[in-house]
């Protein structure tokens, strides 16, 4: 058990993270900090933290575990704030969903003290925002991603690897690199093409009655694109070479369909079509491909 988490960011991601410690019985007290101020003031109403405090810094004094629940934009500038306060024997983690810019911003920042952080990504979220909506049970049954550097201390990156496995997620590590890449296919693109489709429609003089007859396969396909727009705004420029590299891939992807059609090639077109649909219909989330 740990005696004090130090949150520092009080929303969904780290309100959950800091109810899931609660519920397993894994730390004794909560220290949380938000840059704003209702916010914490929501937390500490709801039972997520304890005790507010008015720094990233107080936060995690007297904390022998810190989480980083912040915009991955803000990862360095918030390392920098607590950095006096990082010892060898502190357990430092984030939450983001980009993990090459996040390890270079925790080494400019941590200096010799980087071996006590351990990024970490859990694939999971929802599409409201907010810690009204943090939940105990949101990283129960996930993927957990930790990208561990040469410099993690390897008794944090075990310390890591028990908390999440406690939690009930499944672990695994990945150098950051190929965490990025991967990501950029499997959920950052997904979410420009969500955005991108919403843009399409309503942009159009009938979008709004087109819009008005959608059913639930539009549904379901642009759920994503109701996600906060400054966190994906945030992902998108800070993974963008790996982002762009998935893209053209897709429009190329995107092209062949296009000329198919173009040229009534029913058969190239179904040949495709069937490619997608059985690689869907036999994957499943979470299982590594034979």
């Amino acid at each position: 058990m740990f005696e004090q988490l130090g949150l520092i960011g009080c929303g969904l991601m780290g309100g959950s993270f800091a109810l899931a410690m609660k519920k397993a019985g894994l730390v004794k007290r909560v220290v949380g900090y938000s840059k704003s101020p209702s916010t914490t003031d929501r937390a500490r109403q709801m039972g997520v933290i304890d005790v507010e405090a008015p720094s990233a810094l107080l936060a995690v004094a007297g904390a022998d575990i810190v989480l980083l629940a912040v915009p991955v934009a803000a990862t360095e500038a918030t390392l920098k704030a607590i950095k006096h306060l990082v010892t060898p024997q502190m357990l430092i983690m984030d939450v983001g969903s980009t993990k090459a810019d996040v390890v270079q911003a925790a080494r400019r920042a941590l200096r010799d003290q980087v071996g006590s952080f351990v990024p970490a990504h859990p694939i999971t979220g929802r599409e409201v925002s907010g810690v009204e909506h943090a939940e105990a049970d949101l990283y129960s049954g996930r993927q957990v991603i930790l990208t561990p550097t040469e410099r993690t201390l390897t008794v944090q990156l075990q310390k890591a690897d028990e908390i999440w496995t406690a939690l009930g997620c499944r672990v695994s590590s990945m150098s950051p690199e190929s965490h990025d890449a991967a990501f950029a296919a499997v959920s950052h693109l997904p979410h420009v093409l969500a955005f991108a489709m919403m843009n399409s429609i309503t942009g159009q003089n009938e979008g709004d009655e087109f819009l008005s007859l959608a059913g639930p396969g539009f549904r379901d396909f642009t759920r994503i694109a109701a996600s906060d727009p400054k966190v994906w705004r945030d992902i998108l420029l800070s993974n963008r070479e790996e982002l762009l590299a998935q893209s053209k891939l897709f429009r190329q992807a995107l092209l062949n369909i296009e000329q198919a059609m173009e040229k009534s090639d029913s058969q190239s077109l179904e040949d495709m079509l069937t490619l997608a649909s059985e690689t869907r219909a036999h994957w499943r989330m979470g299982a590594k491909r034979k």
